[in-house]
């Protein structure tokens, strides 16, 4: 195999794994912390937004205008982007919630099942986050190394 194939696959690995060994910090946890649960959560959005918003979406777009127009470029990445959204927005309402909103307190305690619930949505939109990201680390990592290294990051 190719160097540039080797380190750009090791790239992807390392980010996918990285998601892992981030989860693993929970089975450590001796109660469930919902305060820092929150500030991580909020942390995590505001980091995602940024993310896609600025860099990935920024990214997407030149490359589409690339490969056609301008015009086209930006429509194709504003279309796929609105489609991700569509696609979580459809998981979320075809999952079922027994308790309502992820909020939910009973005697002041969260509910468990608010809890469950958001740890599934959590999981399906990490994982449908990964693929297409592992696509675009392992890519941009065969373009341009450097660029690899920090969509990794």
């Amino acid at each position: 195999m190719d160097e540039n194939v080797i380190f750009a696959l090791s790239l992807t690995v390392i980010a996918g794994l990285a998601t892992g060994i981030g989860s693993v910090l929970a089975l450590f946890a001796k109660r469930t912390n919902t305060k820092f649960l929150a500030v991580s959560l909020g942390f995590s959005a505001g980091v995602m937004i940024y993310v896609s918003m600025i860099e990935i979406f920024q990214k997407s777009r030149q490359y589409l205008s690339d490969a056609t127009s301008v015009k086209t470029g930006y429509w194709l990445a504003a279309a796929a982007f609105f489609a991700g959204i569509i696609l979580i927005a459809l998981i979320d309402y075809f999952v079922p919630s027994a308790e309502g909103d992820i909020g939910c307190k009973s005697d002041g305690k969260p509910c468990s099942a608010a809890l469950e619930r958001m740890g599934i949505m959590t999981a399906l939109a990490i994982g449908i986050h990964n693929f297409p990201e592992g696509m675009a680390t392992f890519t941009s990592a065969l373009k341009d190394p450097h660029l690899g290294v920090a969509i990794a990051v």
